[in-house]
């Protein structure tokens, strides 16, 4: 005889169905063919010609590639056009914006390459002329042009006004100390800035920080601003529980934190993500950069047994 099923049973399994189904379609993994001891920093997505771009921390070198992992190849040779050890990258229209530092403290050297995407000719360079030490980690670009630049070795955010080619000190405040990642407003009212201190909100006309920056939202590489929210990578946690991609709830003035939820557990197979970038509601960044096997100051892989191919999430953002 044959056995009829319990509906409620039936219900069960199609709501389970259904999960199952959610789930594997909200995230994905993508191999990318590119050399395993690129050691990347800044990633960024030109969703015109669903393209790829990573830097390199150990080659000063940028590559690309299509959303899949095929058609990998060089965009900016080794030490073209001066380029250092790269870090934050974003894109605007059809110019890539490319930051780059040296990485041995005593031969200190920071850089900006605005780089044309459809030729890869240099549009501009950018550099700070002075002796103190700098770190530029990111950048954020406003509606009119202006850039707003990080330095986690200090207290200062630095602007340049294009088409303009000086570099200004644009905020220095204790309160945005080792800022890492940022990302401004889409209209252009207020700056995100990863500090040691947390999230600071920065009102870009006055330049007045309008929170009250919270050590639990701290240890944030990239950060994003998405439909009046941010979201980031935790990174700089040594408990891994607190590690993951998270998205950070603003209250409708966006002007301040009101929850955090983890969108995407760090496990073992996420070797410290740094940056990411958004295109069509996914979100997209390596999980596997190796800079734990990295040593920036002798530019050496320490071990290169241990070296891997690279992996791309794409998840949703939430």
């Amino acid at each position: 005889m044959r056995k009829i099923l319990n509906p409620k049973s039936v219900f069960i399994y199609l709501i389970l169905l259904g999960l199952i189904s959610c789930v594997s379609e909200k995230s994905e993994w993508i191999q990318l063919n590119f050399e395993k001891d690129l050691i990347p920093e800044g990633f960024a997505i030109d969703g015109r010609t669903k393209t790829i771009y990573l830097n390199s921390l150990k080659s000063n070198k940028i590559v690309s590639s299509y959303f899949d992992g095929s058609n990998p190849k060089t965009f900016l040779e080794t030490n073209k056009h001066n380029y250092l050890a790269g870090f934050g990258m974003t894109i605007k229209g059809d110019t890539l914006y490319a930051l780059g530092n040296s990485l041995v403290e005593d031969k200190n050297k920071s850089i900006l390459l605005l780089l044309q995407l459809s030729s890869g000719d240099l549009i501009d360079s950018y550099s700070i002329n002075d002796s103190g030490f700098h770190y530029l980690n990111d950048l954020a670009i406003s509606s009119t042009n202006e850039i707003f630049i990080t330095d986690s070795e200090s207290n200062k955010i630095y602007k340049i006004q294009r088409p303009g080619k000086s570099i200004e000190i644009y905020l220095d405040s204790e309160k945005i100390s080792n800022s890492n990642g940022i990302t401004i407003s889409d209209n252009d009212e207020y700056l995100y800035l990863a500090s040691s201190n947390g999230i600071s909100i920065v009102e870009t006309t006055s330049k007045k920080i309008v929170n009250e920056p919270k050590e639990d939202y701290s240890g944030i590489d990239g950060l994003k601003f998405h439909k009046n929210n941010l979201y980031g990578i935790v990174n700089g946690w040594r408990d891994q529980s607190k590690t993951g991609l998270f998205k950070f709830k603003l209250n409708k003035a966006i002007t301040e934190i009101v929850e955090s939820k983890k969108i995407v557990e760090f496990t073992e197979d996420f070797k410290t993500p740094t940056t990411f970038d958004i295109f069509e509601e996914n979100i997209y960044f390596v999980i596997n950069t190796q800079l734990g096997n990295f040593d920036g100051n002798t530019n050496k892989i320490l071990d290169l047994k241990k070296l891997e191919s690279y992996k791309m999430m794409k998840t949703r953002a939430e």
